[in-house]
């Protein structure tokens, strides 16, 4: 009963923030409007993103992915062996560290291309 309470006030409340950003954004910008100025004005010049979307991409990043995935469960496989604690900890942990550290190193890639 009281993890249902949790879940349903943690949603809520989620909702709340985003509800609030959202109509706060909106009410600014249509203050701008009505005054005659440019909404661009929230946008710096180097926040200039790209948002072409292309498959050699997006295949990177996936392939990219998997695979640190996959080296999470070596490791995590390796380290069970060398370690006393609890197998789910050792693999989950691993398993995140290497896929963000993938996503990582393609966020990289993509920054020293540009």
């Amino acid at each position: 009963m009281s993890s249902t309470i949790i879940w349903i006030a943690f949603y809520a409340s989620l909702f709340g923030i985003i509800y609030v950003f959202l109509t706060t954004r909106h009410k600014e910008r249509k203050a701008l409007i009505e005054k005659g100025a440019n909404a661009n004005l929230f946008y710096s010049e180097k926040q200039n993103f790209n948002w072409s979307w292309s498959w050699s991409k997006f295949t990177l990043k996936i392939g990219m992915f998997f695979m640190g995935i996959a080296l999470g469960i070596i490791g995590g496989a390796l380290a069970t062996n060398f370690s006393r604690i609890n197998e789910p900890v050792l693999y989950f942990s691993s398993i995140f560290f290497f896929g963000g550290l993938s996503l990582v190193l393609y966020y990289i890639i993509m920054d020293r291309k540009k």
